[in-house]
């Protein structure tokens, strides 16, 4: 597009929007912006409506407050949706059709049917969709939505439902097809490590030295892309390269020279250490799992020698089940379902004071990492009970956890749970320290992944079996 085109089209964006808001404010502007359903019959041959339209609403909608923004689209979610009418009509005449027993007949009204059955407002996605910033403005519009649910600053059936009808766009539109892969270097743009940097939700980055050792020798950094939105990454995957599968993210983390040369002997096991998605706007569409298939295809071309691929994962929501199960048992006098009576005693020993109480004080700073007595008693306890929580604590038959979840439904295999693994402040808290790999056995994660998908099963290692079983002997949930 040309500049001079360009600011036309802006010019007429905002001569489109003052016009509205003097007529009537929010009401005008979206009977303006929203093209209506095109009849049926001329549905191939209707033209897209102009540009400085869709622009418009852009520019409108960016300008509005958090709230207004809610109402803007719980507005347009309620009143542009399905043409009811329409719909009532064609399926009340799918019964006379039927006994007709003309096949040719009832194909033709069940498409119409389901032409009448879009929304009038999955038009201007499609119409935004294709404007320069379009998909970004949609993906953040996404994000709005989201926000307003969980927040309720807008609800209702009708913003639940547009919601879907857009997750369900943007499904299509970033689908592993439409999607580039690119490994970030340390001589990638500045502009785009500071975004990998802000993006990174599992272990933050300290500073820039932090930064390049994570996109250095022995470290790779994968993301992908849409050509829709240039140089603005969807999903991140960090991956260390060892020759071990990792215990500890301390040692991955840690602060040792960039300036190392690698060495391709000393690599046989691939550790996806941290992977985080970067536009809320995309909840719900999967990327992830494409993501660590295209980079383990990656690596096997870069190292035919690598053997094992695992993660080491966060347990997040460790912590808030285990507390939440404390304050359980504190309501419930006398009652102990967590720890053995000589673990109960060890622990009071050190700590002076009831168990329950004292470690729902404790558990919630990273302070009693500092009593090396105090680690050593609630090792083993802590052990089983985040054993527990990873295999037995279930959400609808699936993994309660949701990195859990994330890694299981890949096929991957529950292998390792690692204490003190995570000493970070955050990790403390968050799962009280320890980590858990799940290991890609590649020649059995389809039929892992299908066995968990369909019957709920989770494939695990005799280490989580064991713990599993220990907890369930000694603890009483």
């Amino acid at each position: 597009m040309s500049v001079m085109r360009w600011r036309r089209l802006v010019l007429l964006a905002s001569m489109s929007l003052r016009r509205p808001e003097a007529a009537g404010g929010m009401e005008d502007v979206l009977s303006r912006s929203v093209p209506p359903l095109p009849a049926y019959e001329t549905k191939e041959k209707s033209p897209p409506p102009p540009e400085a339209q869709g622009l418009g609403f852009m520019r409108y909608y960016a300008a509005l407050e958090r709230p207004e923004r809610a109402a803007c689209l719980a507005r347009l979610a309620a009143g542009f949706g399905v043409d009811h009418a329409a719909v009532a009509e064609l399926s009340g005449k799918v019964p006379q059709v039927q006994q007709q027993r003309e096949p040719g007949a009832l194909l033709q009204l069940e498409d119409r049917l389901r032409y009448y059955l879009n929304p009038q407002y999955k038009l201007l996605f499609s119409h935004l969709s294709r404007l320069d910033g379009g998909m970004k403005f949609l993906v953040d519009l996404r994000a709005d939505i989201l926000e307003s649910l969980a927040a309720k600053l807008a609800e209702g059936p009708h913003l639940r439902e547009m919601n879907g009808v857009l997750r369900s766009m943007l499904s299509e539109w970033f689908s592993v097809g439409f999607l580039n892969l690119e490994r970030v270097t340390w001589q990638s743009s500045c502009e785009l490590l500071q975004k990998i940097s802000e993006y990174e939700a599992v272990h933050p980055v300290r500073n820039w030295t932090d930064m390049k050792r994570r996109v250095g020798s022995y470290r790779r950094c994968y993301a992908f892309f849409h050509s829709a939105m240039p140089g603005e990454p969807l999903i991140v995957l960090h991956v260390a390269l060892t020759n071990q599968i990792s215990n500890n993210i301390q040692s991955i983390v840690k602060e040792v020279s960039t300036s190392e040369a690698e060495d391709a002997n000393k690599i046989t096991s691939a550790i996806f250490y941290s992977i985080s998605s970067t536009q809320q706007g995309l909840q719900g569409v999967e990327l992830g799992t494409y993501l660590i298939k295209r980079v383990v295809k990656e690596l096997q071309g870069e190292f035919s020698q690598i053997e094992q691929f695992s993660s080491l994962s966060p347990i997040p929501g460790f912590t808030k089940w285990l507390l939440g199960e404390l304050t359980s048992q504190m309501k419930e006098s006398g009652r102990n379902g967590l720890f053995t009576d000589l673990e109960c005693k060890e622990i009071s020993d050190i700590t002076g004071g009831p168990v329950t109480e004292t470690l729902k004080k404790l558990l919630t700073t990273s302070e009693w990492t500092k009593s090396d007595r105090l680690v050593k008693a609630l090792e083993m306890p802590l052990m089983r009970l985040v054993a527990w929580y990873l295999y037995g604590e279930k959400h609808r038959g699936f993994a309660l956890n949701p990195v859990a979840n994330f890694h299981l439904q890949n096929g991957a295999v529950m292998w390792r749970i690692n204490w003190m693994a995570d000493t970070s402040p955050r990790g403390v808290t968050l799962s009280c320290g320890m980590m858990v790999n799940y290991r890609y056995f590649l020649q059995d994660t389809s039929t892992n992944s299908a066995r968990y998908l369909r019957m709920k099963h989770i494939e695990a290692s005799e280490q989580v079996l064991n713990l599993v079983s220990q907890f369930q002997k000694n603890s009483k949930l």
